[in-house]
């Protein structure tokens, strides 16, 4: 047996340890399961804490959104793991949610195109297990001027008051805006109801000269990757 595997980060020689090569070459340099042995602090007698950090991900498919969506229960029972570092774990992965949700706060952020806004939004929607409209209100050039939730509901489906959209998009003094909503059931198949929505929305947007820009649906697929539908890019505005 390496006798390396059985020893704390603190007692590895410095080659080995992800703190070190983090110091020395950055935390670009560094892989998934390098970062999460930085947090797991160490292994177990004959499994390394990189090793066990690539037992965490393979219960998770390899994807950092779908370890963020584990339950306490399913991390702390790994071997190695245990309630505090599987606490260490939570809280890591909610500030990096966090931390892109806090983009919306740039002001100088601007918005193009579908793709922008499900890079914007999908650090907001993608990992709640309820549905949440939101609508993000732009300058004349795209420039992001604030966003608001304008509802929240259960697992299917949640209600749109356009007096409450458009009221903000007059305090924004808004040009355009666009709005996202996510699926938690997973699929972005888009029903009758979100297509009525977008039109009713493109319509009350005309008649105040604030153009609808786009509308995305967010939903995390069976891979746990986040992904989106646009009813622009579908032809639907």
């Amino acid at each position: 047996m390496n006798e390396k595997n059985s020893l704390t980060l603190k007692e590895w020689a410095d080659e080995d340890k992800p703190r070190e090569k983090m110091l020395a070459k950055g935390k670009k340099e560094l892989t998934n399961a390098e970062l999460l042995a930085i947090l797991l602090r160490s292994g177990l007698r004959g499994k390394s804490v990189v090793e066990v950090a690539k037992e965490v991900l393979a219960k998770s498919s390899n994807s950092l959104t779908t370890l963020s969506q584990m339950e306490f229960k399913q991390l702390s029972i790994i071997k190695g793991v245990g309630q505090a570092k599987a606490t260490t774990l939570m809280a890591a992965l909610e500030l990096g949610w966090r931390m892109h949700s806090e983009i919306g706060n740039d002001k100088e952020l601007i918005l193009k195109d579908s793709i922008d806004l499900f890079r914007y939004m999908s650090p907001v929607l993608a990992d709640i297990d309820h549905e949440e409209f939101w609508a993000i209100y732009l300058s004349n050039r795209g420039k992001v001027l604030g966003r608001q939730r304008i509802s929240m509901g259960g697992l299917t489906a949640t209600s749109v008051d356009l007096r409450i959209l458009f009221r903000y998009a007059l305090e924004y003094k808004a040009v355009s805006l666009m709005v996202a909503h996510n699926h938690p059931s997973g699929s972005l198949k888009v029903s009758h109801e979100d297509r009525e929505l977008t039109k009713r929305i493109s319509e009350g947007g005309n008649l105040l000269e604030i153009k609808l820009q786009e509308h995305i649906v967010i939903a995390i697929g069976p891979s746990g990757k986040a992904d989106y539908y646009s009813f622009h890019d579908n032809g639907y505005l």
